[in-house]
């Protein structure tokens, strides 16, 4: 299991990723916006993801299989599909507030290898006798990596679930141990990065490091697949039991999962803060001269909440005109009428 220590690199990282979240917008997307942000997003997980186990489907083939309604896929559809199947899950475990444990790990798993046999899916078992399971280089023919051994898998996979629920290690550090762990027990004979890939962004998301669903951390993983493996891997030998099982130098992946979810966090607030620039604007073109200056003045006065006569007061008009302009600004989705009986009693600025 990685012990972790906060470097100093680490830290810079986290306060970054934690300014993100701070500066990133939540309000004032229309749902329209934010479901197309989503949905993109998802499908740019999927594509990287699966590129980045050798999926050989372009990123617009890769789209192309998740919309298709046909009956019959090709193994590489397949596997995007299954992917976003996953996704699609966890976006429902994630409403329900639903921890990480090992079922979570079993159920994912079995959504990424969907139509493997049935050997594939689950924990995996012991190999036959003078077989060696492991990770190969498909040019060389050797192993890559030398998982621990089957007997092991759940207590490890117990410890890693035990770890995440009393550890008071930071959650973005647990993510990457989560990541880290599940690669390297290797736990099942089929779908391991992928679960490992999901699993982590999962855990961020449930520790309030998601970013509305906006933007693919899977994407900086797959920018580089080199650099990735190559931080997994820390020098270390193959066999998990020379190493790989405790690491002495963690800091190596930790400081490269934390640089990949910092890019991820900038990226996503970005891409929000566009989004919401471009609604904002489309919204205030339906407006009149007046109703636009009137929203201007919420804005610049940090107004959040407001009753006609209060408004009436400042502009040196009726209420009935107040009324006109709020309604003018509730149909662009830009305040909020505050109900009392039926009845509107003040208007929140969205």
């Amino acid at each position: 299991m990685i012990k972790a220590t906060i470097t100093n690199e680490m830290l810079a990282r986290i306060v970054s990723i934690e300014n993100c979240r701070v500066l990133f917008p939540k309000h004032r997307i229309p749902p329209a916006i934010s479901s197309r942000l989503r949905k993109n997003s998802k499908k740019k997980s999927t594509y990287a993801s699966n590129a980045i186990e050798g999926n050989p489907l372009s990123e617009q083939q890769a789209s192309d299989a998740v919309d298709s309604r046909k009956r019959h896929f090709l193994k590489p559809e397949e596997e995007v599909r299954n992917y976003y199947q996953a996704l699609t899950y966890l976006d429902k475990e994630l409403i329900k507030g639903t921890p990480f444990s090992k079922k979570l790990i079993l159920d994912v798993q079995k959504i990424v290898v969907a139509g493997e046999p049935p050997e594939k899916i689950g924990f995996r078992g012991p190999m036959p006798p003078g077989v060696l399971f492991a990770v190969y280089d498909s040019t060389s023919g050797k192993p890559d990596y030398i998982p621990p051994e089957a007997s092991e898998v759940e207590s490890l996979i117990d410890s890693l679930c035990d770890y995440v629920a009393t550890s008071d290690d930071h959650a973005l550090v647990k993510a990457g141990i989560i990541h880290y762990e599940l690669v390297t027990i290797h736990p099942f004979e089929d779908g391991n990065g992928r679960t490992a890939r999901i699993l982590s962004g999962y855990y961020l998301d449930l520790c309030g490091y998601g970013f509305g669903g906006v933007g693919s951390l899977e994407e900086y993983f797959a920018y580089d697949a080199q650099e990735y493996y190559a931080a997994l891997q820390m020098g270390l030998p193959a066999l998990y039991y020379n190493g790989r099982n405790n690491p002495p130098h963690p800091e190596v992946w930790l400081e490269y999962f934390l640089r990949m979810v910092e890019l991820y966090a900038q990226k996503s607030t970005q891409l929000v803060q566009t989004a919401q620039g471009e609604s904002l604007e489309a919204s205030l073109s339906h407006l009149s001269k007046k109703e636009r200056a009137f929203f201007d003045y919420l804005i610049e006065h940090d107004i959040r909440e407001f009753t006609p006569i209060q408004m009436a007061d400042v502009f040196d008009v009726s209420n009935r005109t107040i009324i006109n302009w709020s309604a003018a600004l509730a149909k662009q989705d830009l305040v909020e009428p505050v109900l009392v009986k039926q009845r509107i009693r003040s208007y929140k600025v969205r």
